[in-house]
């Protein structure tokens, strides 16, 4: 069977544009709902915001690719990205290089895209890598791009991607497609169609010799951002990596046919989902400001300690509920005294208490 490049109608890609206009109507309300959210935050909530949301997706879009990051550092170096306070703890090159990737993406939405933006951000990406040969440049080696798994002996051949000899010539392409298919181009797609078709896209010419999953969902970024005229911060890698089974699926399925209209539905729903969990990202961060201005000088160090280790756990919070053990073990305290803490926590509000002895398990009181 063929790839989808090795079709003489390369690559024009065939899908039923009008099937599509309900989801087109979704995003663009849910857009103007997280556009409205963050338009209320002060400077400092905002940076912060962006600060968490650009760290959670650095840290999703590389374990999609098997690479586990510290999101620490993640969010150390963007904080230093964009100018803001942070300390001088050592980060690691994949940290640093994912960082800087995703701030100069933030940054640069608006700007028509060239290769030496793609180059610029493969080289944030791979530095400190020697494992590849070409390193900020389109992949240059003469063995067949391919993605496969299975035994040595037996692999299983998911995609091969054109030959590097084409790849130039596909990219001047794919990049004149990408700029005229813009809000201004000469060729408009709505935001969810030229995200879902310019992700496949570049998925299917795969120009470099690693980090073109990464690229790929930054550049699905930048497109929805020049259709809402500014960065989306959407949870794009969030939603796929956590349906990356299906993603992959749909991906290898769409790369053997033209025909598109199916994966666009797919895309186009994972956007909606992201842009759903964004929402929720959102009002949990306004809810933890909030909670903080209630009870900030109510709360022993201990306290605060346990506290901040629940918001870190996002909005499912602990698996379970937050246990007297679980106190017992951030804290390091006696379990005389993280009882106190916590019946002190739910007197005062900050927690709420459900069930009874080795089963009592407490929350955060947010939503008030």
């Amino acid at each position: 069977m063929k790839w989808n490049w090795q079709n003489v109608d390369w690559p024009n890609f065939r899908y039923d544009a009008a099937s599509v206009i309900p989801l087109e109507q979704k995003f663009l309300q849910s857009a103007g709902e997280v556009i409205g959210a963050v338009r209320h935050f002060n400077e400092d909530d905002s940076n912060q915001l962006r600060i968490e949301l650009l760290s959670d997706e650095a840290v999703k879009t590389s374990e999609i690719e098997g690479e586990f990051l510290d999101r620490v550092s993640v969010q150390s170096s963007l904080r230093r990205q964009f100018g803001l306070s942070t300390d001088d703890g050592q980060i690691r090159h994949q940290e640093r290089g994912i960082a800087e990737m995703m701030a100069d993406a933030y940054r640069s939405w608006h700007a028509p895209l060239d290769p030496e933006g793609l180059f610029h951000w493969h080289s944030m990406l791979m530095a400190g890598n020697r494992y590849i040969e070409t390193i900020g440049d389109y992949r240059k080696h003469e063995d067949a791009m391919q993605i496969v798994s299975g035994r040595l002996d037996k692999p299983i051949v998911h995609f091969e991607a054109p030959p590097s000899c084409q790849v130039k010539a596909e990219m001047e392409t794919f990049i004149t497609w990408f700029n005229q298919s813009g809000p201004d181009g000469q060729t408009s797609l709505p935001a969810l169609t030229r995200a879902a078709v310019g992700h496949l896209y570049f998925e299917s010419i795969h120009p470099f010799e690693d980090g073109n999953g990464r690229i790929g969902r930054a550049l699905a970024e930048k497109s929805l951002a020049q259709n809402i005229g500014q960065p989306s911060l959407i949870s794009l890698a969030f939603m796929i990596e956590k349906n990356r089974k299906a993603y992959y699926s749909e991906l290898e399925r769409h790369q053997r046919t033209l025909d598109i209209t199916d994966w666009i539905f797919f895309f186009s729903e994972t956007i909606l989902e992201a842009q759903r969990a964004t929402l929720e990202r959102v009002d949990f961060f306004i809810q933890k400001a909030k909670f903080y201005d209630r009870f900030r000088d109510r709360m022993n160090e201990r306290q605060e300690k346990v506290v901040a280790r629940i918001f870190k756990e996002g909005t499912a919070g602990f698996k379970g509920g937050l246990s007297a053990e679980n106190y017992i073990s951030i804290t390091h305290t006696s379990r005389a005294t993280a009882t106190r803490d916590l019946q002190q926590l739910v007197e005062i509000g900050a927690l709420t208490r459900t069930g009874e002895r080795r089963h009592t398990r407490y929350s955060l009181s947010l939503y008030r």
